[in-house]
């Protein structure tokens, strides 16, 4: 009798460049689970019929822009974070219902902490998406009492400004290029990759910014980076690589802080597959 294939994907528009079939590849063959991890193409528009289309040997997917907020709508239960942030990048679908979790949250809060930052004060967001509000509960998490949101349409990021009240949190929503004064002690970034500023713009927010923790990661130096002169930059990988672990907590056992069995070699081996 032919074994049933137990399947997952990553779901995206675009969805070439995304690597994570590599990362959850590489743990499922330490974790010695013979799944199959693959990528589809998925816009807005199609991602209903797309997840009605599943039949039971589907697992679970992984999903980035711009279907997190799709497949918030589409789950049964939803996890803290994804309530709080209105994206959903993983959904469980081994019950009754999908269930939607947000890893983001966990993965950039872990991603600081490997970089020894696990402490926050003063922190300035650039970028008013979904993962700009992952970043806002993140950073709530590490103490931030003050964020300074930089968006491109202010009024169109006032939904940060009440996440951060829920959150307790002094949230101050401002445009990419309104004057800055305050520093900070830590930026992160949460544009799409490739996204280029002007000089004007960039240079007043890496002189008074801190740190810069870029979601980006392709290509590494961002332009963003590359224009932060002398402060340190760290790259998205982190974020890519930690949520993804989340994740495949999820997948494997239904809670993302559960650590998997030898959690270390996986990592490790997640982290030489994106090397």
């Amino acid at each position: 009798m032919q074994q049933v294939t137990t399947r997952l994907a990553v779901w995206g528009d675009p969805i070439a460049h995304s690597r994570s079939p590599q990362l959850h590849a590489a743990a499922y063959a330490v974790l010695g689970l013979p799944w199959e991890y693959g990528r589809r193409q998925v816009a807005e528009h199609g991602f209903a019929d797309a997840l009605a289309s599943l039949d039971d040997t589907w697992r679970g997917l992984s999903l980035t822009m711009p279907l997190k907020e799709q497949a918030f709508a589409a789950a049964g239960t939803r996890d803290r974070h994804a309530e709080l942030t209105g994206a959903v990048n993983t959904l469980l679908l081994t019950g009754a219902a999908p269930q939607g979790f947000n890893t983001d949250v966990g993965g950039i809060v872990d991603a600081l902490a490997e970089s020894r930052i696990e402490r926050v004060e003063s922190v300035r967001v650039v970028g008013a998406g979904a993962t700009a509000a992952s970043a806002l509960v993140a950073l709530a998490e590490m103490g931030a009492t003050r964020i300074d949101v930089r968006a491109r349409r202010p009024a169109k990021a006032a939904g940060l400004s009440v996440l951060g009240a829920r959150l307790g949190t002094i949230v101050r929503v401002e445009a990419l290029d309104a004057p800055v004064s305050d520093e900070t002690d830590l930026t992160i970034a949460t544009l799409p990759s490739g996204t280029e500023l002007p000089e004007t713009t960039v240079s007043p927010l890496a002189a008074s910014g801190g740190v810069l923790f870029d979601a980006a990661y392709a290509p590494w130096p961002s332009a963003l980076a590359s224009a932060w002169g002398e402060h340190r930059s760290i790259a998205g990988f982190g974020m890519l690589l930690h949520q993804a672990v989340r994740q495949i907590r999820i997948f494997t056992a239904g809670d993302q802080n559960a650590p998997l069995p030898d959690e270390a070699a996986v990592v490790a081996a997640m982290r030489d597959a994106i090397a």
